[in-house]
């Protein structure tokens, strides 16, 4: 009977987990289906009825979504700041953490991991305006190198909690063994330990790209030539002052995505290979 109830009970959990699995289908798929059908409608027919397919399906809402937003535009810029952004954030805070995980006997390296974490609860737009204001004294609106800064600086508490975490997890043997052999700390860092830290880095990655692509106050506040609008600053184009075009703001969103789901096509082994591993060792 023990034996019966327990093949019951796991099956029965195993039914819940697929009652879970396909909700949170459902809540992710069904937002996405309704913007693309949207993306096809009328002001009209969206205000008369959100949920019914359109009557005519408008193609050239595509095409007036980068009249207005210049859509194309506006995801090459995005694109630009959020690689650079995820590029340097990367590569700062794997030497950072490097440093915090493998050189604790340096009087500083002890105590800079406790500063970084205290960052990660730092408010980012509680330093809007000291970060404006500087931008305004140096000259540096409208500044992607800038916008990229801020947005490094705003990651990389995040991102040194994390590979501090992971470095700490591999076992100090390696190194001993990679030094003996001659290694330098670049070569140890960028050959041994760089390969084994791959899934936290693309986890990371990830995070980092997705805030950079898609943050809004921050580019608003420091861009406002309308031909370095990245995709939120340029969203607000099809806003006016009594009415709004709302398939193209939804074509736009559909053409504003794409280049995310093709990145996260691409490296989705990675990323739940390192959410995986994190929570392991974690």
């Amino acid at each position: 009977m023990k034996g019966g109830d327990g093949v019951k009970s796991r099956k029965w959990k195993k039914i819940m987990l697929y009652v879970v699995a396909v909700i949170w289908l459902l809540a992710t798929i069904i937002p996405l289906l309704y913007v693309f059908i949207s993306s096809f409608k009328t002001n009209d027919e969206m205000y008369r009825s959100a949920l019914n397919l359109p009557i005519q399906w408008k193609i050239e809402n595509y095409a007036v979504a980068n009249e207005l937003g210049h859509s194309f535009r506006s995801i090459g810029n995005s694109l630009l700041v959020a690689i650079s952004t995820t590029i340097i954030e990367i590569i700062v805070a794997m030497m950072a953490a490097y440093a915090i995980s493998r050189k604790r006997h340096v009087f500083f390296a002890r105590h800079a991991y406790m500063l970084f974490v205290i960052g990660v609860m730092v408010p980012i737009h509680s330093t809007l305006i000291p970060i404006s204001s500087m931008a305004a004294d140096w000259g540096l609106k409208n500044n992607f190198g800038y916008l990229v800064l801020v947005y490094v600086c705003f990651n990389l508490a995040q991102g040194i909690f994390l590979f501090t975490g992971f470095l700490d997890s591999v076992s100090r043997e390696i190194d001993e063994a990679a030094i003996i052999d001659g290694c330098s700390d670049f070569r140890l860092l960028r050959s041994i330990l760089l390969p084994i830290c791959k899934p936290i880095i693309a986890t990371e990655a990830i995070f980092s790209f997705i805030y950079a692509y898609g943050e809004l106050v921050f580019s608003l506040t420091l861009i406002s030539e309308p031909a370095k609008y990245t995709v939120p600053r340029a969203m607000l184009s099809f806003w006016g002052e009594f009415s709004a075009q709302m398939g193209p703001q939804y074509a736009f969103i559909i053409l504003s995505v794409i280049p995310v789901v093709i990145i996260y096509v691409l490296f989705h082994n990675q990323i739940q290979s390192g959410v995986m591993s994190g929570a392991i060792k974690g």
